[in-house]
């Protein structure tokens, strides 16, 4: 959405992010093909077509760790929400070099027999009985089928057909496509490299995704602790602890995740912290023009009233809020979405 309230189809700022996108995958490709024929002393130890093979696939791996970082980066510190901005267009242009890779190996390595490239790759390797010269390449076409539905199913119209919920779920398949392609990386090691700086370098890229996510998880763990009750009233965090026209993410002590924003430098308000789009993490956004906006895709809805502005119809549940002894108070009760409350007052 835009400040006008008309649906954003392509803006500035999503040009600039797929000019950086194509300006990385250019140079990342570059250094990588001349490196690698650096390191080979004769013109034919290997072929152009193989490292262009590695360079894709290894090109699609960084961009997927990079796609599961962002998310805890952007919890830990504010620094990285501007990474945020349209994240979709990242997963979709690693699905295309992914594309890419896996139609060159098809080719190069399956494509001059007289039977199907699919077929072949499923019967050139018979070893399925053990894991350790178990057919790699079977653990990366299943990462790649997932990946492939998911950019597929990308756009908004089937977020309409399938429902939020769904959509959401269907698309944390990632983490099942991104377990694959380890395993991928890792059997493709052994079997056709046996070099430890390469295991070492995975097992690194591994340890971060996964120590980034547990932080994350950890610090919001911790911070949701510490609120206490006061009757119906959940006390989170001091007023002016949370930066003007920022929010913050909290979990009530029923379960229920919710936003809190401050803007107009003094007021402060707390709507459902899944976005009406798609469910995407408002207390990750900021306060513009007034509105509180999605990190995810622009959405945009009134503080006090949590509505998108005309033409617009979607909704969000908001919450009474009070600051006592400079603290922020939240009623456990949500409001119907769309019901207009009044904004705290830090005095």
């Amino acid at each position: 959405m835009s400040a006008d309230y008309q649906a954003v189809q392509w803006n500035k700022l999503k040009k600039v992010y797929d000019l950086f996108i194509i300006i990385g995958l250019i140079v990342y490709l570059g250094i990588f093909v001349s490196i690698s024929l650096l390191n080979y002393d004769q013109p034919q130890a290997i072929s152009p077509v193989i490292i262009l093979i590695r360079a894709l696939g290894s090109c699609a791996f960084l961009m997927l760790h990079i796609i599961l970082i962002i998310g805890p980066l952007a919890r830990l510190s504010s620094i990285f929400k501007p990474l945020l901005y349209n994240r979709r267009h990242f997963g979709v242009s690693m699905c295309i070099v992914a594309t890419a890779h896996i139609g060159l190996v098809l080719i190069w390595y399956y494509g001059y027999g007289v039977i199907s490239p699919l077929y072949a790759l499923f019967i050139s390797n018979p070893n399925y009985e053990s894991f350790a010269r178990f057919p790699f390449e079977l653990y990366g076409a299943a990462a790649y089928l997932i990946i492939l539905l998911m950019a597929l199913t990308s756009h908004d119209f089937w977020l309409k057909l399938f429902s939020a919920p769904v959509w959401k779920i269907l698309h944390m398949l990632v983490y099942l496509a991104y377990g694959l392609l380890v395993i991928h990386v890792l059997t493709g090691f052994i079997q056709t490299e046996g070099s430890l700086s390469n295991l070492y370098l995975l097992a690194t890229a591994v340890i971060i995704v996964v120590s980034l996510h547990l932080t994350s998880a950890f610090r919001e763990w911790q911070r949701d602790k510490r609120n206490t009750d006061d009757g119906e009233w959940v006390k989170l965090c001091p007023a002016r602890s949370i930066t003007n026209e920022h929010g913050k993410g909290f979990t009530l002590k029923n379960g229920d995740k919710i936003a809190v924003f401050r803007y107009d430098n003094n007021k402060i308000v707390a709507v459902a912290n899944a976005c009406a789009h798609q469910n995407g993490p408002l207390c990750e956004g900021r306060v513009v023009n007034g509105n509180i906006v999605c990190p995810w895709h622009g959405y945009e809805y009134i503080p006090t009233t949590g509505r998108s502005p005309s033409p617009f119809t979607e909704k969000l549940a908001t919450y009474k809020v009070r600051i006592k002894n400079r603290t922020i108070q939240v009623n456990q009760k949500p409001n119907p979405p769309g019901t207009p409350t009044k904004a705290a007052i830090i005095r």
